[in-house]
């Protein structure tokens, strides 16, 4: 027992190392913040296999979670600056919590899908391939064997009598094995049926001499019953084992043997496990759900799975045949000294020959030649003999760890770009392929197919998820590009008017002799073209500087009524040619704020009322005060917007496609600007809205206190 647990402490030691080794690469890729959170998800995930502190590392695996999380709302932070206005901020954030949301239920997916093809047939193959390649590489260091085969093969057939004599055969044999006081002796014959008289009667005398015997008995086909020795033969034993040993379905190869079989109300314990007990002087088997115990060894063999190990399978020499000591039945009836191989050792004696053996399974050793059901008893006994077991992984340990590189997978291409994320990717699925033999080096038998799927399923979608958002992204930021050129060029040529009304006025003035009153009347249109101009770039520069906290507003009464109705003189022409109606009711209030930037917001209502709307229709601008706001409202008659447009009218230089089709000049800046000054003065702005009825805009304003209105 001291053996085995200091090389399960390298073992440990080893894996450790190995996870260490791929955690670093990641440090330079993204930084030991992120190396340190992989290293503790990949080491909880391992240890959590054989730790019996299992909800420890589950913990802090949800911990390490947490930190991602934390990560996510850090990054989302610094995409919100504070010179973006509500509208802005959260539009990102949706955006941004869409994103993430697409991208964990793009990785749930490639989770998913890894899982599920771990339990295909294909899948449950390579896992066996794996477990195969695995035994192959790790072949065991020489040991001494404590069983030994005695063959009945097809030399022995020829020389003594061939398959009608084999109860004599085994009556002679069993007579010579006396002689070298084998420890246990196990007879891999069915003995269910009366032979020859004779034979039969020297083959009893033969048993009755043999001490600690182990016969076989063999389950019917259906499971019905068992065909055990006949009682003459049974009286003699000292144990009756059954001789199944597990083919896996998939490909016939043979890696368990099921050490427990019920037939009816029958069972039968395995036959090397009865030559184990019998070896170690046991006189029973304690069980539990979970494991058997014989003496001081607890045998990890569950109940659901038919107490079922893996065998620990002796390496093959030449002809594809274990190195456990064997001789023939030949052997030893030509020359007695070739029995002592068989001293003090326990003794499987059974058919060999490839005529005669109908329980013959290929094994992960096997190349071309299968293996005798009797030599494979003899492994399963140096297996239960050597005492390290190799136990198959929970199911929900192994998706435990593969949902963990998945996370780890997406992490890396959440946090990192480029040839980092790439390389850190590659070491993912590196290591998630190196896991099954750091696994296999603990006496666990690791699936292969899920955590490498796992790795190689989220890495590529991670990695075009990002790929796709960055293309969408870079799409929108040139259609942004796009449409703030255009909104350049539309100021460039709102400002040319004015420019140009007064490089005119100007010029006649200088070149041509005018009168006094014309003289008059172009300095009076210079005069209100260049404070028109003043205004409009005030305007842009005043909403630019309050976008970033570097003007501070104008906090004076101003009459709702006043404001409304120097808009609506500026306006009337402009509905007038449209012969659009314009109705008022409102009741009187006085608000708070700039004058300036109320004016300019409520003016850009009714002009894109005005615009947007079809001729002889009507526009209503009303006004109620409700608790302590002033609620103002243009409702039109116009082109209307669907849910989609309105969650982007707003943004800065975005113009619906009907708005485009109208035909109407527009930057798709004003509602921006809008939205804006009400957010800083402490309002809010809403929006109804429905195609081909119209729209209508709510400001809601705070009103003025009574002390206020009067300091005013």
């Amino acid at each position: 027992m001291a053996r085995v647990a200091v090389s399960a402490t390298a073992s440990s030691k080893t894996t450790f190392f190995f996870q260490a080794c791929i955690v670093v690469s990641f440090f330079p890729l993204g930084g030991p913040k992120f190396g340190l959170s992989l290293f503790l998800l990949m080491h909880c995930g391992v240890n959590c296999i054989c730790s019996t502190r299992q909800q420890v590392y589950t913990k802090l695996i949800i911990q390490v979670i947490q930190l991602y999380s934390y990560r996510y709302r850090r990054k989302l932070h610094s995409v919100l600056r504070p010179d973006q206005n509500a509208s802005e901020r959260i539009r990102l954030m949706q955006s941004s919590m869409r994103h993430f949301a697409g991208y964990g239920a793009v990785l749930c997916l490639a989770l998913l899908v890894a899982i599920g093809a771990s339990y295909t047939p294909l899948g449950r193959q390579i896992d066996n391939d794996v477990y195969d390649w695995l035994f192959r590489l790790s072949r065991p260091a020489p040991r001494h064997f404590e069983s030994a085969l005695l063959e009945i093969d097809e030399t022995s057939f020829l020389k003594l009598g061939g398959v009608r004599a084999l109860r004599s055969m085994l009556a002679g044999a069993l007579q010579r094995l006396s002689d070298f006081s084998p420890l246990v002796v196990v007879v891999d014959l069915t003995l269910a049926d009366p032979g020859d008289p004779q034979e039969d009667a020297r083959l009893e005398q033969a048993l009755s001499r043999t001490r600690n015997l182990v016969l076989a008995a063999e389950m019917l086909p259906r499971g019905e019953g068992w065909q055990e020795p006949l009682p003459r033969f049974t009286r003699w034993a000292d144990a009756i084992g059954h001789v199944h040993a597990a083919q896996d379905e998939l490909d016939g190869v043979n890696r368990q043997v099921p050490l427990e079989k019920a037939a009816g109300r029958t069972r039968h314990w395995a036959m090397s496990l009865e030559a184990y007990r019998l070896s170690r002087g046991a006189a029973s088997i304690l069980e539990s759900p979970e494991d058997l115990q014989i003496g001081s060894v607890s045998i990890p063999a569950k109940r659901s799975d038919a107490r079922a190990i893996y065998l620990r399978r002796l390496p093959t020499g030449p002809g594809g045949r274990t190195l456990i000591p064997r001789a023939s039945v030949w052997e030893i009836y030509s020359n007695p000294e070739a029995g002592e191989i068989f001293r003090n050792r326990v003794v499987f004696i059974g058919v060999t020959a490839q005529s005669a053996a109908r329980d013959r399974l290929m094994t992960p050793y096997s190349t071309e030649q299968p293996m005798p059901g009797v030599e494979i008893h003899a492994n399963a006994f140096e297996t239960l003999a050597e005492g390290r077991f190799l136990r198959p992984a929970d199911e929900y340990q192994t998706a435990l760890i593969s949902t963990v590189i998945a996370l780890a997978a997406g992490a890396a291409f959440w946090w990192l770009a480029g040839w980092a994320a790439y390389g850190a990717a590659a070491a993912l699925v590196l290591g998630a392929t190196a896991l099954p033999y750091a696994y296999f080096s603990r006496d666990i038998v690791f699936p292969a197919t899920g955590p490498v799927l796992a790795a190689w399923l989220a890495s590529a979608a991670a990695a075009s998820y990002q790929y796709f958002s960055a293309r969408r992204r870079l799409r929108r930021a040139e259609a942004e590009k796009l449409r703030y050129q255009q909104a350049v060029h539309f100021v460039t040529h709102e400002m040319r008017t004015p420019l140009t009304a007064i490089q005119g006025s100007s010029e006649l003035m200088a070149r041509y002799p005018l009168g006094e009153e014309k003289r008059r009347q172009m300095a009076g249109l210079i005069f209100s073209e260049s404070r028109r101009l003043a205004r409009m770039i005030e305007t842009f520069l005043n909403v630019e500087r309050l976008s970033a906290g570097q003007m501070e507003l104008k906090r004076e009464p101003v009459a709702a009524a006043e404001l409304v109705e120097a808009c609506l003189t500026r306006i009337r022409p402009l509905a007038e040619r449209k012969q659009i109606r314009i109705e008022q009711a409102w009741e009187a209030a006085i608000l708070l704020g700039d004058r300036e930037l109320l004016e300019y917001a409520v003016y850009n209502l009714l002009s894109n009322a005005i615009k947007y709307s079809p001729a002889e229709t009507r526009v209503t601008v009303s006004g109620v005060p409700a608790g302590g706001n002033y609620r103002l409202s243009v409702r039109d008659q116009g082109i209307g917007m669907d849910r989609k447009e309105l969650q982007n009218i707003f943004r800065r230089f975005y113009r619906t496609e009907k708005a485009i089709a109208s035909g109407e000049a527009g930057t798709g800046i004003g509602l921006a600007i809008v939205e804006q000054i009400v957010t800083h003065h402490g309002g809010t702005i809403e929006v109804e809205s429905e195609p081909g009825k119209g729209s209508c805009f709510t400001l809601i304003l705070p009103l003025a206190s009574a002390s206020e209105a009067r300091n005013g």
